[in-house]
């Protein structure tokens, strides 16, 4: 069988990498231990619409990036880091098997309550078209 290459984590392995050369600390498949130090950035689900025709696939990819901060007086911290990482989504125009369109980019920062610190938590979610 012919193997086809997953936009989705092509897509999350650039997001991954570029991140990480910006320096910040990157974390996915699940969140990091309790004493990880903060703000760091997690790669949540990255979710992925595709056809194929003929032997191409097409289709559109839907990430959902997130910030954690344990000082609820950074808030330009935070706001900061979601505005590299639209950067970062916004520059990558193509991957190794991939080009990619931005369609759209939504950023939000909630108040995060679910440890005993308080906790700003912003959100980046995007959706990109791939061919």
């Amino acid at each position: 069988m012919e193997h086809i290459t997953d936009p989705q984590q092509e897509l999350f392995t650039a997001y991954k990498v570029n991140l990480e050369a910006k320096g910040y600390d990157v974390y996915d498949g699940c969140l990091p231990p309790k004493d990880t130090p903060y703000p760091f950035i997690y790669l949540g689900d990255f979710r992925q619409t595709d056809a194929m025709y003929k032997n191409a696939i097409t289709g559109s990819v839907y990430p959902t990036i997130h910030v954690w901060h344990n000082d609820p007086k950074q808030r330009g911290t935070v706001s900061n880091m979601l505005a590299d990482i639209k950067a970062t989504i916004y520059k990558t125009a193509r991957t190794e098997n991939f080009g990619w369109l931005v369609q759209s980019v939504d950023g939000r920062i909630i108040p995060d309550n679910t440890t005993k610190t308080p906790l700003l938590h912003g959100i980046v979610e995007a959706g990109l078209k791939f061919s």
